[in-house]
């Protein structure tokens, strides 16, 4: 994996996983069931542990949902899912929390929006309550500041004083400072109220690839604390996909960020984990984590009309994801497992010589017989009809010789 240089930030707990500090960028998902149905919820929290979620915030937003907190904990623990699960808290997390306290006990961080906290005099009062809660219980919390929700009295507060000054900035530029002030400032009132400067995480999220980039390029010097990166609202599809991945892979290759969230809105009918696949790829093509072994496949020509070679690439990709949950602990390392499915001899051959098991298959007019490289050696010479199940039996072969432990 390539070693960019990440920014240092203090490393935070939650849990038994660490973000910032020298741990490694953690991904982490949201669920979108009603908490309160506490079935679905730990069957969705389970499908995004099994994915690779390292941490799942859940919504708590009212007293039934509050109530169905420790229950799902441990409902999640009895199936042996430990992941840590996030309290997220608008306009009424003071009093949720201080009334069940079995919540707030069961919850491994909260997140505070201090846009929605409170308004007026009780901003500063209902913010400090989760604060001491968050003390008292010894849980960290991310302040996490959303462009849709920031402060209207600190935007007001410093659009006013920015129009009387001799050289007022541009609007864009004050949004992007207010944002990062209420960032701060909210985390210098936490640490006033006796939360540890290692128990707070910070985010200011934007909608805009190009926002975000600049919110965090201002944020990032200016603390030591760790940092979640996410776009927010990034949309659907491949628009979702496209929006996170520019704006976060920008971020990350400059070292800034901790943890990510990729926000997508799920296709009807698709699955909460494609969050989580999206964000381990921009991760391990990156060159930053490994996650699960990686296919390389060409996309195709007028050398390549049969479907074969795209099928067999989506097969195995498929495949290698799906064998990960049960593959980590037998086989360690065979996340960093490089396999190519090419589709003629153009490439076919030198890009499986490059991988640790690729197979070159026939293209349009080529003889039916696909060559299979084995760490850089031709190993064998596939024929017949069923060359993709040859190839998938050879993959796993590769597998237990290499990475098992006593390979």
């Amino acid at each position: 994996m390539n070693q960019i240089q990440r920014r240092h930030s203090l490393p935070v707990r939650i849990g038994d996983i660490v973000v910032g500090g020298d741990a490694p960028v953690r991904v982490q998902s949201m669920t979108n069931t009603d908490t309160a149905d506490i079935d679905s919820t730990v069957a969705q929290v389970a499908e995004l542990a099994r994915a690779g979620s390292e941490l799942v915030r859940l919504t708590v937003n009212n007293e039934s949902a509050a109530a169905a907190v420790p229950r799902i904990r441990d409902a999640l623990a009895a199936q042996g899912v430990e992941v840590p699960l996030i309290g997220d808290f608008h306009f009424n997390g003071h009093r949720l929390l201080s009334d069940y306290p079995a919540c707030a006990e069961a919850l491994a961080k909260y997140r505070i929006n201090p846009g929605n906290v409170g308004r007026g005099e009780k901003k500063d009062s209902q913010f400090a309550t989760m604060v001491e809660i968050a003390c008292r219980y010894d849980r960290p919390v991310r302040i996490g500041v959303n462009w849709g929700s920031l402060d209207p009295e600190l935007v007001a507060r410093m659009m006013d004083a920015n129009a009387k000054s001799a050289a007022p900035k541009p609007a864009e530029a004050m949004m992007i400072e207010a944002m990062v002030e209420s960032a701060l400032g909210s985390a210098r009132r936490a640490e006033e109220l006796g939360l540890p400067r290692d128990h707070i995480i910070l985010s200011c999220k934007m909608s805009g690839v190009q926002d975000l980039i600049r919110v965090y390029r201002a944020l990032a010097p200016r603390s030591d604390h760790a940092l979640h990166l996410g776009l927010t609202e990034a949309g659907m599809g491949s628009k979702g996909i496209v929006a996170s991945t520019a704006a976060l892979a920008v971020l990350l290759q400059e070292g800034i960020g901790d943890t990510i969230r990729v926000s997508l809105t799920p296709e009807p009918g698709e699955s909460r984990s494609r969050e989580i696949i999206v964000a381990q790829e921009i991760l391990q093509t990156m060159g930053l984590r490994p996650f699960v072994p990686m296919v390389a496949a060409c996309p195709g020509c007028g050398r390549t009309t049969s479907t074969v070679f795209q099928e067999l690439a989506r097969d195995i990709q498929a495949y290698l994801r799906e064998q990960m949950p049960n593959w980590r602990e037998r086989y360690p390392g065979v996340e960093q497992m490089q396999v190519a499915v090419m589709g003629c001899v153009v490439n076919g051959p030198g890009e499986s010589k490059h991988a640790n098991i690729g197979i070159s298959l026939p293209g349009t007019g080529e003889q039916p017989s696909a060559p299979v490289f084995i760490d850089g050696e031709k190993a064998v010479t596939l024929k017949g009809a069923d060359i993709a199940a040859q190839f998938k039996r050879m993959v796993d072969d590769y597998v237990i010789g290499h990475y098992g432990r006593d390979a």
